[in-house]
């Protein structure tokens, strides 16, 4: 990739991100509302609503490829999640078959599959069990980047972000955190490998706990450089039951009525209540 375009430039993981990315390509083009401090030799700032279609559509003319990381990041007003999340997101994918842009790297969560328990080794392939309005649209999202390589061959590597925070500040952090540079290393990996078309893998630092099976990604090249304890910093804080017992953690609490319930594979629950 030798011009590559960041939505959501001026926010927090793309400000991380970015002295990681710019090295790496010919030219970086950073797309957001607001400008992003400090623009290197090879950025540009481009302001652009991607809620409205011409000006993402314009954001991207000349673009090889997309790292996508606008749009809310938590909060339950689902108004504003399908304005700038769902609607967004489609209208990114929408100008990128409109260029005939190559590449996109969406910036999903593990919020998209946050209601599973703790301990639980997820996989990439298992079914998607979001924990809020927000993990339901990554879901949204990682289906879109399916949608659109079948229908136009647009290359996507979705990464379920766990925690990408300047650093661990919680038990809870310490499983799923990833570092900038490790981020920077899947990025990278989503912009060039030429066996992605539509994959999912999360995006994890080299962590102890094992909640997420990610040996496609190591298959994919990505050896993460960074070990979540060594950067950890914890903060006093206790977790509700709900958020204890799931790897959403307090997005699981989001309009939860208290009662922990937990399924099978096959949708079943495993402690089916009584039918009169």
């Amino acid at each position: 990739m030798k011009r590559v375009a960041m939505t959501g430039a001026a926010g927090r993981v793309g400000t991380l991100l970015r002295p990681f990315l710019r090295s790496h390509v010919e030219h970086l083009s950073l797309i957001d509302l607001q400008e992003p401090d400090g623009l290197g030799e090879n950025e540009n700032f481009v302001r652009a609503d991607l809620t409205k279609l011409d000006e993402a559509t314009a954001a991207l003319k000349d673009i090889d490829g997309v790292v996508h990381l606008a749009g809310i990041a938590s909060g339950i007003d689902m108004n504003a999640i399908l304005h700038a999340n769902v609607l967004g997101t489609y209208n990114l994918y929408e100008a990128a078959r409109i260029n005939k842009v190559q590449r996109v790297v969406y910036a999903s969560s593990n919020h998209a599959t946050g209601f599973y328990p703790r301990g639980q080794l997820v996989s990439p392939l298992d079914p998607m069990r979001p924990d809020s309005p927000y993990g339901l649209s990554k879901c949204w999202g990682e289906l879109v980047a399916g949608l659109y390589y079948d229908t136009s061959g647009i290359r996507s590597l979705s990464i379920r972000i766990g925690n990408a925070g300047t650093y661990p500040n919680s038990e809870r952090s310490i499983a799923i955190w990833i570092s900038a540079r490790d981020l920077a290393q899947l990025v990278r990996i989503g912009l060039s490998h030429p066996s992605i078309a539509a994959t999912v893998v999360y995006g994890v630092s080299d962590t102890e706990e094992m909640w997420w099976e990610n040996d496609l990604a190591a298959r994919l090249g990505y050896r993460p450089q960074d070990r979540p304890r060594d950067h950890a910093l914890i903060e006093e804080r206790s977790e509700g039951p709900v958020a204890l017992a799931f790897q959403g953690g307090g997005f699981c609490e989001i309009n939860h009525d208290g009662t922990i319930r937990m399924r099978d594979a096959e949708g079943l629950a495993e402690s089916p209540e009584t039918v009169e």
